[in-house]
């Protein structure tokens, strides 16, 4: 086995000697499809795509103001948690956010600061939450990227757009091919419940099955813990109000937003079928993803 890890170790250090940049690189148009899946998705590396969705409605169109107007009294899902952290290991528990049914206007009152509540309120939901909630903002932007859908055809797996409408986002990015120094455990799942003093209290989902995931905090990793992430070369980029960041397939990444920010997701399944969501936020959130 040790020269297994061995082997691991030496392959991470060559796959960034050869081929994978210290930074995440910038392309200032949309590119050719052929030329993004022989560059980026073939390579299985990120960039960053300035003035890709410029054409967009949504850009100038999603202020408070219009999202009020447009959508203000439909009832969506909006998770909730202490602290910002989604889906997050919290001591020797995986915590996934208490979720609530409010209209889009009771978050954006509380997002400007109009009502004051306990918590951090965040309009996710995974598996196209702005077609099934929101379809009254889909004409606000297109329905797919066409250079993306056109470079996908021949391409398996997860692959990501993260597409800032306002705001910004800021990531922390880990290749597979560091995976033998991120650190995985095992966890009850369990989520918040918020009591009727405020305060928020962690529920087990007893009938679940325990869920793998990272421990590690890399804003503030644990180097006497866990030793072998101080091999890992982790890379940081933020994409700002009308950038979009490709995520290739099986990437690890760490997501921190500012306040108020607004973005779609473009995330084409293994059947290239293109899951939307929208997000909206309180205070900076973090989420912590693995590669699944």
């Amino acid at each position: 086995m040790e020269p297994v890890k061995k082997r691991l170790t030496e392959f991470s250090l060559e796959a960034h000697d050869l081929y994978l940049n210290q930074s995440v690189p910038y392309l200032e148009e949309p590119p050719d499809p052929l030329q993004f899946y022989r560059d980026w998705i073939g390579p299985n590396k990120p960039c960053i795509i300035r003035n890709a969705l410029s054409h967009w409605p949504a850009l100038s169109r999603w202020t408070p103001e219009y999202l009020r107007e447009k959508v203000g009294s439909k009832v969506i899902s909006v998770a909730v948690t202490p602290n910002g952290y989604a889906d997050a290991v919290n001591g020797d528990r995986f915590v996934m956010p208490e979720e609530r049914q409010m209209s889009f206007s009771s978050v954006l009152d509380i997002i400007e600061g109009k009502v004051q509540e306990c918590g951090v309120f965040y309009v996710q939901k995974q598996c196209s939450n702005l077609l099934e909630e929101l379809p009254e903002l889909t004409d606000d932007l297109e329905p797919h990227v066409p250079w993306m859908s056109t470079a996908l055809v021949h391409k398996d797996h997860y692959e990501n757009l993260y597409c800032v409408i306002s705001g910004e986002k800021n990531f922390i990015l880990l290749p597979p091919t560091d995976r033998p120094f991120v650190p995985y455990g095992v966890y009850q799942p369990a989520v918040y419940r918020r009591q009727d003093d405020g305060a928020f209290e962690v529920v087990d989902q007893s009938d679940s099955e325990k869920v793998p995931w990272i421990p590690l905090d890399p804003l503030d990793p644990d180097q006497e813990r866990y030793p072998q992430y101080q091999r890992a070369h982790p890379v940081h980029c933020s994409v700002k109000a009308g950038e979009m960041l490709y995520l290739p397939s099986l990437w690890f990444h760490h997501v921190q937003q500012s306040h108020g920010c607004i973005a779609v997701n473009f995330w084409y399944d293994m059947e290239y079928d293109i899951k939307y969501n929208y997000f909206q936020l309180l205070e900076t959130l973090c989420e912590v993803t693995g590669s699944t």
